[in-house]
């Protein structure tokens, strides 16, 4: 009886770990695979859809859909999934309305969120080297390259639909690379919620499809090297985290505009909170944004504490 208990509060908790996921993917720029290793679900949840493939279709086949479903992990991927689309479908306006009227301290929440996360990540990795360290960089320079890119536009069709669906999964399951992000790079994001909200069918199997083609390769390379290369894949994935800081980094300043189709788009750049306040005019939310910042740091790390605290195991 109590090992039951047990595990349903285990998938309980698995779903509000996917709600947290829902809310981080909702917004472009912060990655839904962040809160997946802050959360320490991370690993499990690439290696469980790893196991999804023509080896799952033959266990299917043989052996039922009892042994297929436990082969993939299937009731940890259902509670994280609920838990994202419960998020995406409930928070989505919430979190809307708070980056519409305090962007700056959201944003801060979220500088702050990403910068700890990096701390059990790096704890996590068993030992340092040159290799290690050059990934590490190489992950700083990716997230930082990715940020310096400028708004594009792409016709939407079944082919690049399909790529920008595998695209943006790949980079949603890549901690501090956000999905959106990288769907608003591309010049794609208003295509695809045009999609979503008009209800063309067509197009939201392409995109689909690409995504679930991305996931699933992408999980699988990434599975792979979290158990080869352990080490030098945790520093490229702290690497990511400390250069995708810039992309959320709450003070920006209009740069520039470029003209995507028929809309006018401003490119941002980052600047200190007293230049913003002096070019802008407006209120800089100093300390609201370091008190939000500071609340985000104490969360990880006392959820990475409670984490290995409960999870001995854990490293």
């Amino acid at each position: 009886m109590d090992g039951l208990a047990s595990l349903k509060s285990r998938y309980w908790g698995i779903v509000l770990r996917g709600m947290a996921m829902g809310a981080a993917d909702v917004v472009p720029g912060v990655s839904g695979g962040t809160i997946a290793f802050i959360t320490g679900i991370y690993r499990e949840l690439l290696d469980s859809l790893s196991q999804i493939g023509p080896h799952c279709v033959t266990l299917l086949r043989r052996h039922g859909p009892l042994v297929a479903w436990q082969y993939i992990n299937g009731n940890f991927l259902l509670a994280l999934f609920c838990g994202i689309l419960v998020s995406v479908f409930s928070l989505a306006g919430l979190i809307s309305f708070l980056l519409d009227n305090y962007p700056i301290v959201v944003w801060s929440f979220f500088f702050g969120l990403i910068l700890a996360s990096t701390v059990p990540i790096l704890r996590q990795v068993p030992r340092w080297g040159w290799s290690v360290f050059a990934c590490l960089v190489l992950g700083v320079l990716l997230a930082v390259g990715v940020s310096e890119v400028r708004p594009g536009q792409v016709t939407a069709t079944p082919v690049t639909l399909f790529l920008s669906g595998a695209l943006a999964i790949c980079a949603m399951i890549l901690p501090g690379i956000s999905g959106s992000f990288i769907l608003l790079l591309i010049g794609i994001y208003p295509r695809v919620l045009e999609a979503v909200h008009e209800l063309q069918v067509a197009n939201l199997l392409c995109f689909a499809g690409g995504a679930v083609t991305g996931l699933m390769l992408f999980s699988r390379l990434l599975s792979w090297l979290m158990h080869h290369f352990p080490a030098r894949t945790l520093a490229f994935l702290a690497g990511v985290l400390l250069g995708s800081l810039k992309i959320v980094w709450p003070w920006k300043l209009p740069e520039e505009s470029l003209v995507a189709g028929d809309k006018l788009t401003p490119l941002l750049s980052n600047a200190l909170p007293w230049r913003f306040a002096g070019e802008t005019g407006a209120e800089p939310f100093i300390l609201q944004a370091t008190a939000a910042a500071l609340l985000a740091v104490v969360l990880v790390l006392a959820v990475d504490h409670l984490g290995r605290a409960v999870s001995p195991a854990h490293k």
